[in-house]
Parts: C-alpha cells; structure tokens; sequence
C-alpha cells in the first residue's frame, strides 16, 4: 500500500509540473498562461510560440501521463491501480500544485494515460482528434469529441470496470475544463487550429 501510494503521489507531482510553461522559458517566449487562451498547452503555444516548441510541449505532456503507469507495470500493479494512477496524472495537469491549481486543460496528458493503459484506446482517441480536427480546424471541438467516444470505445472492447469508471471521470473533468470553449463554439468566437493567439 505505500508503494502504491507513493505512486500515486509521484504521478499527481509530475502531473503537476507544466510542459507549456518549462518550454516557453526554455524559448524565452511569454509564458503561455498571459497569452492567448491563457491555457498553458499545445494549441495555445503553437499559436504564438511555433511548431517546435508546440512539440516540446505535446511530447511532455503525453509522457507526464505514460511514466507513472509504466512504473506501475513494473511493480506489478493491477489494472485498476493503473487507472487511478493514470487519474492521479491528469488531476495533477489540471490542478497543479507549483502553479496555484490552475494547468491546463489536460488532452496530452490523456493520450498518455491512454497510451499506457490500452493503446487501442489510444487510437481510437487520436483517430477521432485527427479526423475531427481535419474536417473543422477546431482542436477544442475534436477534443470533445474523443473524449466522448473513448469510454464508449472501452466499454465495447470490454475493458476492466474500474478502468472504465475512471475512464469516464476523465472525460467527464477534461469536459468541464472546456466549458469556455464549448461557449466559444457555440457563438462562433472559438479559434481555428493556427490561428495567431491575441497579444
């Protein structure tokens, strides 16, 4: 049990730990949280901060939610440890404790989750984003979209229920956080994916 606690803490920490905001200082570019959305992600600093370090960003946040699962494995847990270790990661993006409780919006880190978890989830997730995204230029909108359809896609392929179970809550946290996107879209302001962020 303290092992598995433990995990649990360490995956809740590197959650917390900002890839947009490490990447922006390491580019000497405003950080991502004054700028733009003010999320400190992906789309937001592809946006004013260009591809490379976009990358640098997407790439740290998928592998903040693949190590503490891998590590997991390795000390032989349960499935359903794994989830909520997994869980553990994404509340830590969210609501990061070095950054006031205030991060981002949390699809990298899902991937990762996924990735490490099942990765037929995890194509069925970035199928989804990808063709969603091609058709609308929306990366908010193809979010939603994805994060609706895991959970149906795992509860079809018939994966654990306490995976299942944290599967949902996932989507349901990463949903809340695009609350002002979900306004945004339904108003017609939401930006399209390279739009230049506001100054």
């Amino acid at each position: 049990m303290i092992i598995i606690l433990l995990t649990i803490i360490f995956a809740y920490l590197l959650g917390s730990i900002s890839s947009a905001i490490v990447v922006s200082r390491l580019f000497k570019v405003t950080d991502p949280r004054k700028i733009g959305s003010g999320n400190p992600g992906t789309t937001n600093i592809l946006r004013y901060a260009g591809k490379t370090a976009a990358a640098m960003t997407l790439i740290g946040d998928i592998t903040k939610g693949i190590i503490p699962i891998a590590i997991g494995y390795k000390l032989g847990f349960t499935s359903g440890t794994l989830s909520v270790i997994g869980l553990c990661s994404l509340l830590g993006h969210i609501y990061p404790v070095f950054y006031h409780y205030k991060g981002g919006k949390g699809i990298a880190t899902f991937i990762g989750i996924l990735i490490a978890l099942n990765w037929l989830l995890a194509c069925c997730f970035i199928l989804t984003w990808a063709a969603t995204a091609f058709f609308t230029r929306y990366s908010s909108l193809s979010a939603l979209l994805a994060i609706t359809v895991t959970p149906m896609a795992a509860y079809i392929i018939e994966v654990p229920t306490t995976m299942l179970i944290v599967l949902i809550c996932c989507s349901l946290i990463i949903c809340i956080h695009h609350k002002k996107n979900i306004l945004n879209l339904m108003k017609g302001d939401e930006k399209k994916i390279g739009q230049k962020a506001d100054r």
